[in-house]
């Protein structure tokens, strides 16, 4: 039988695992916490828990963790990781440093269904789910990920289209067990899957980000596939009447490209469909891929 991967893990199924070897459900937190913090030296090293409680979960369990196959940094510090997943999927993570923030965005898919045209993970095409353990990996593994403040859903995928494994990665990221990031430090970005932005808003506190690119329907189901069954509009409506959260952040991304989104009617309709609704937008340049003619406004 395949060993269980630790990396992905609640901190229910780390104590029913332990359990069943007549271990607590205290040091299975002890366990999970040294593992999600230290990786794996961290976890076989620690003094904290029994050395019987360790050779058991060598022998019945594989910590998930594994570096990125490929690393590169730019001249402003950020840095991109290429990884491979134990099943074969390829998928980025990139780590970028500001100020007083450390930020690690991350995928939540190898490749994505959306289609949207601005997106070049779009065109890469759709080849699977990354599982909870595989999310957390992206930060766990980074050399500095003591020092991350802040993790964004925000790479590769669609994380409303992974929805329990998202919520689960984002669980284990804010956990005092895990890496107690504070959900108000935690972003999940969407194009927007109706019933599922409902279930996020009802089930989480952490921000949401949707990204609209137009505010007229008839122009963004042109580059946002999903419009057609996913109305933006709707979503904003959705977002808007959302159960307050205290710490909740819920706002708009807007990719501007020079000359098809930017105009005076553009700004004017993204006025009126948020007027009263508390929502923020995000501005953002478009980013040349080389794919396409767009260019960000100058």
């Amino acid at each position: 039988m395949d060993k269980k991967y630790l990396c992905g893990l609640g901190i229910d199924e780390i104590s029913d695992l332990v359990k069943t070897a007549g271990f607590t459900r205290s040091q299975a937190v002890i366990a999970a916490g040294t593992l999600y913090r230290n990786g794996e030296a961290g976890l076989y090293k620690t003094a904290m828990i029994p050395a019987a409680m360790k050779k058991y979960l060598l022998e019945s369990a594989s910590p998930g963790i594994y570096s990125p196959v490929k690393s590169e940094k730019s001249a402003d510090g950020t840095v991109k990781h290429l990884f491979v997943s134990p099943e074969g999927k390829s998928y980025e993570s990139v780590y970028i440093t500001e100020a007083k923030r450390r930020t690690v965005c991350v995928s939540s898919q190898s490749g994505c269904r959306m289609g949207c045209l601005f997106c070049v993970t779009g065109r890469y095409g759709f080849h699977g789910n990354l599982t909870a353990g595989d999310i957390v990996n992206q930060v766990i593994s980074n050399p500095f990920s003591d020092k991350v403040t802040h993790v964004v859903f925000m790479g590769m995928g669609e994380p409303m289209d992974n929805f329990a494994n998202v919520l689960k990665a984002a669980g284990i990221l804010k956990a005092e067990w895990g890496l107690a990031i504070s959900s108000r430090n935690i972003t999940i970005s969407t194009v927007g899957i109706t019933s599922e932005v409902k279930r996020f808003l009802e089930e989480s506190e952490y921000n949401l980000v949707l990204s609209l690119y137009s505010p007229f329907p008839r122009e963004r189901i042109n580059v946002v596939p999903a419009e057609r069954a996913y109305p933006a509009r709707e979503i904003i409506n959705i977002m808007a009447s959302a159960p307050p959260r205290k710490k909740r952040r819920l706002s708009i991304a807007y990719v501007m490209i020079k000359g098809v989104n930017d105009s005076e009617e553009h700004l004017g309709e993204l006025k009126s469909i948020l007027a009263g609704t508390g929502i923020r937008v995000n501005l953002l340049p478009y980013h040349i891929t080389g794919g396409d003619s767009w260019i960000p406004p100058g």
